[in-house]
């Protein structure tokens, strides 16, 4: 059962069972408008993350805050994420090749290097969030969130999850489900 989704596109964010959205400019001022109502404690690193791993935080956010699910410092959740998009970390791999390049291809900022992988976007929201639950990214060539939520589904079957974040996140849109037994 979908207890709550939190979503983003290039202009807007909202919160489909509380049934509101709102308009934004960027991602900076995006954030800022949300704090404190829907974070209740500032992000780590946040200004640091790549678009993609800002946009997953923001959307889990926003799931949880549409799901009443609350989080707080030290506080701990069993609860997993299963992230996924029809790039993985391109994007990221890109950004952090063309800084190599650009420093004489004698190293590159080691920032650039942690969203390589496309699970950081989902550990960082994990670690801010306090997620102690299965941590899994999938890559699908298209149809990813119908493809992610049957594989979520599967993971309700076969293993002994109460609460999933089924997350579908790319550098201009993100979309989060928290998912419930």
């Amino acid at each position: 059962m979908i207890k709550g989704t939190g979503w983003i596109t290039q202009k807007k964010y909202g919160c489909q069972k509380q049934r509101w959205q709102q308009e934004y400019s960027d991602l900076k001022s995006l954030y800022s408008r949300l704090r404190p109502e829907i974070f209740s404690y500032p992000v780590a690193n946040f200004f640091r993350f790549d678009t993609v791993s800002k946009l997953t935080t923001v959307s889990i956010a926003l799931a949880l805050f549409d799901a009443k699910i609350g989080y707080c410092p030290g506080k701990k959740q069993d609860i997993s994420i299963l992230g996924t998009n029809s790039s993985g970390a391109l994007e990221a791999n890109l950004t952090y090749f063309n800084d190599y390049i650009a420093n004489g291809r004698t190293l590159a900022r080691g920032n650039l290097f942690i969203y390589t992988l496309p699970s950081s976007p989902l550990a960082e929201a994990a670690i801010h969030f306090g997620l102690t639950g299965k941590l899994l990214y999938l890559g699908f060539a298209k149809n990813t969130e119908k493809e992610s939520l049957k594989y979520a589904l599967n993971m309700f079957k076969t293993e002994t999850h109460k609460t999933i974040i089924l997350v579908n996140a790319d550098s201009k849109t993100a979309t989060a489900y928290i998912l419930q037994r």
